[in-house]
């Protein structure tokens, strides 16, 4: 996904990718403090002789971390697991964890970026959305620091963390887009998960016929909605295709795959597929809809798999599949939107930048591990604890990810901000039919010139 050599991002073939990227890693470490600002040699020697001396004084250090690890979100008790380790590891230094909805971070996080009031740490998403933040000089170079955890985090799944050769973040999962489906559901009609787009029609129309609304979607929280539009045109246009356009590499938005994808989500809204009242939804009370056995299917990350363990009274009932493919010529079921882009950075601005450096890495080990053993999301770094105790829906989850063919980051995070924001706008605009899908895609092929 990203690498902004310009954005490595995209597609990420990975592990015969990861094999022949690893070699670019720890070169960097040398430029990083080479950068002006916090990033200054003698600035970050200075400051680290502070952090030193502010811990030898046993004055206790403060870290602030944002994230969107709500309560109710299944990476939560990870987060939490994760700070009690480090804090327990290093006495004098206490992390502050400030959760924010995923929707409003978004906003929250670039208005703390223009007023220069970031966190020590925080959560955001690689590719081309914290584009931006780099460019800006808002967040530290963490090269020197990753050097340590090399052997257990491999470079490529830097990627999207890393912006003209220098590493600016570190991760913990690799989260992809799914159907979740309600499996009692389908086999007392008869029905298997669809691998193609007709196949999935028929599906739907068998619930329809049976008076229940097949898909669960949030459109209030146009993540939810665009997780499955995203999704739609990985499977019509392919990975390739869908890379160079987002990033304005080659290519059309007017493409007839992407018309295509567009035309397809209509065809789900006007057959009654989509619950009623999406819009006024938000993807707690959307997925709530699916746990309780009111739809039978919903697509969104793969850390749903573990929150039907906690969420859904008979976790048995449920499993999981790619998503359908809409054009074989382009596409493969083993595609997947998603990849590693679950990122922590640190802001240039930190009073603490030795600390807060090397927490980073350790936090999102201990993050990876938890959230793995959790069932919340499969693990970007090494495993190298007992994993016999994990669910069954997340192993399903890590054998879908091991044996992908592709992972393209999700548009609203492979496009460049002011590009996220209009096509999510764009996309509420097709879904209530103000715009239809060949107006979408002349607005989107616009926005992208």
């Amino acid at each position: 996904m990203k690498g902004f050599a310009k954005k490595i991002t995209g597609i990420f073939l990975i592990f015969t990718l990861m094999a022949s990227l690893t070699a670019c890693g720890g070169n960097t470490t040398d430029n990083a403090s080479k950068t002006e600002g916090s990033n200054d040699a003698s600035v970050a020697e200075d400051t680290s002789k502070n952090d030193e001396k502010q811990l030898d004084s046993e004055e206790e250090v403060t870290l602030t971390l944002w994230s969107i690890a709500t309560e109710s979100d299944a990476f939560n008790p990870a987060y939490t697991k994760a700070i009690a380790d480090y804090e327990a590891a290093h006495p004098g230094v206490k992390i502050v964890h400030e959760t924010f909805e995923n929707e409003s971070y978004k906003t929250k996080i670039k208005t703390a970026v223009a007023a220069n009031d970031l966190p020590d740490i925080f959560f955001t998403w690689g590719g081309g959305f914290s584009q931006a933040f780099v460019e800006a000089e808002k967040v530290l170079a963490l090269d020197e620091y990753y050097t340590e955890f090399s052997d257990e985090l491999n470079v490529a799944a830097l990627g999207n963390a890393t912006y003209n050769e220098k590493i600016y973040g570190s991760t913990f999962s690799t989260p992809v887009s799914l159907l979740f489906y309600n499996k009692k559901m389908f086999d007392e009609r008869g029905l298997t998960a669809p691998t193609t787009f007709e196949e999935w029609k028929m599906v739907n129309q068998a619930f329809l016929e049976d008076g229940i609304t097949p898909i669960g979607i949030s459109v209030k929280d146009t993540w939810v909605l665009a997780m499955t539009h995203d999704a739609l045109t990985l499977k019509s246009a392919g990975p390739e295709k869908v890379h160079n356009v987002l990033t304005k590499t080659s290519g059309t938005y007017n493409d007839p795959d992407f018309i295509n994808a567009s035309a397809s989500l209509v065809e789900l809204i006007e057959m009654g597929a989509l619950i009623e009242g999406a819009a006024g939804l938000s993807n707690d009370e959307a997925s709530q809809l699916f746990y309780n056995g009111t739809v039978p299917m919903y697509i969104t990350g793969s850390w749903m798999a573990g929150s039907i363990y906690t969420d859904a009274e008979t976790p048995e009932d449920f499993d999981l599949a790619p998503i359908p493919v809409l054009n074989d010529a382009n596409a493969q079921i083993t595609d997947f939107m998603g990849g590693a882009s679950d990122t922590l950075m640190v802001a240039a601005s930190t009073e603490h930048p030795e600390i807060a450096g090397n927490a980073v890495f350790e936090l999102t080990r201990s993050i990876s591990k938890y959230a793995y053993l959790d069932g919340a999301g499969v693990a970007a770094w090494n495993v190298d604890y007992d994993e016999s105790e994990i669910k069954p829906l997340v192993q399903k989850v890590a054998k879908y990810a091991t044996s992908a063919t592709s992972f393209t980051l999700w548009f609203d995070t492979l496009m460049e901000a002011s590009d996220a924001g209009e096509y999510l706008a764009l996309l509420q605009e097709l879904y209530i039919g103000n715009l239809t899908p060949e107006e979408f895609a002349q607005a989107m092929e616009e926005q992208l010139e």
